[in-house]
């Protein structure tokens, strides 16, 4: 397959069934929640793992389930926040593996605190590792993936870097700012050869939220999301495959919300099975509840009547 005269893979080749084999990935906060399902996904399609996260029991308790999976993997303890740690990360994936062909800039910290209680420090500490360390990881990943001149980054933002909400002062800007980052860095980045996306996730089911998320926010949450539901942290790694797999290699400064409709929604005023779910994906199934239960489509040729006019 030709583009603008450039050779490019197709999009499914015979021998090699999975999406990133050969490539390496490096995932921030992969030790827990998100990234680490993030990182079980990318080693099952192939790729090189670079766990980088401070948590280095977890950290490196996922790097062995990787191994398991038969697939290589490193951990490296990062403190995004600084950049030393950020250089250092990249240095170790090229020193091990010998190329970065994609980085997650995944790790975060949560705050949920009203704007008159947010302390400078709160403000701080939450910019610092959700901003900053985003910077600071893509720009150190990005200067190694122009001298290869190939690479796809994608930043990990929120719903709540677009939309107002209560308590999301500090965590709200910070998600904005990664989506700013984003477009600027898509725009700069082009020409080099590096691709660059982010994915702003709605809630989702991880022990943050668990304990985070009051019964007030969950039952808010569930009455202004279409799909009735919190989102699973799968949902979100597939997400970030397709962006990371050559599928996607003409997207480019996209922000790709996964948050089961909660963006688009306005006034909705029917009975939802949201009033019964669970945070599950798996719960309504389950349930035997449906949105809708449509009857039983007839698809053969030979039942359409053909429309002359």
């Amino acid at each position: 397959m030709k583009t603008n005269g450039q050779q490019l893979s197709p999009l499914v080749e015979p021998n090699r069934p999975y999406r990133l084999t050969g490539k390496v990935a490096i995932i921030t906060g992969a030790a827990n929640g998100i990234g680490r399902a993030m990182a079980t996904l990318f080693s099952q399609e192939r790729a090189c793992i670079v766990v980088a996260d401070i948590d280095q029991p977890n950290g490196q308790a996922a790097v062995e389930e990787i191994k398991r999976l038969g697939t290589s993997a490193i951990y490296v303890e990062t403190d995004i926040a600084k950049p030393s740690d950020a250089q250092r990360m990249v240095e170790a994936t090229m020193n091990h593996f010998g190329r970065l062909d994609i980085l997650v800039n995944n790790a975060s910290v949560g705050l949920n605190r009203p704007f008159l209680d947010t302390t400078l420090e709160d403000w701080q500490h939450t910019l610092d590792i959700g901003l900053t360390g985003t910077f600071l990881c893509a720009q150190a990943a990005a200067r190694c993936m122009v001298q290869q001149k190939f690479g796809a980054i994608i930043n990990i933002a929120s719903i709540s870097g677009q939309r107002g909400a209560q308590g999301r002062t500090a965590y709200g800007v910070a998600k904005a700012g990664v989506i700013q980052l984003t477009k600027v860095m898509a725009v700069e980045l082009a020409a080099l050869g590096v691709r660059v996306n982010a994915i702003s996730p709605g809630p989702v089911d991880t022990n943050q939220s668990r304990s985070t998320h009051t019964s007030a926010t969950r039952q808010s949450y569930h009455e202004r999301i279409p799909l009735g539901r919190y989102g699973d942290r799968d949902e979100i790694a597939a997400a970030a495959l397709f962006l990371a797999s050559d599928e996607a290699r003409f997207i480019h400064g996209h922000i790709l919300n996964v948050d089961g409709g909660y963006h688009a929604a306005g006034l909705m005023f029917e009975d939802r099975v949201a009033d019964h779910a669970e945070l599950g994906p798996s719960t309504i199934a389950e349930s035997g509840l449906s949105m809708h239960k449509p009857e039983k489509a007839n698809c053969s040729t030979k039942a359409r009547k053909r429309v002359v006019s």
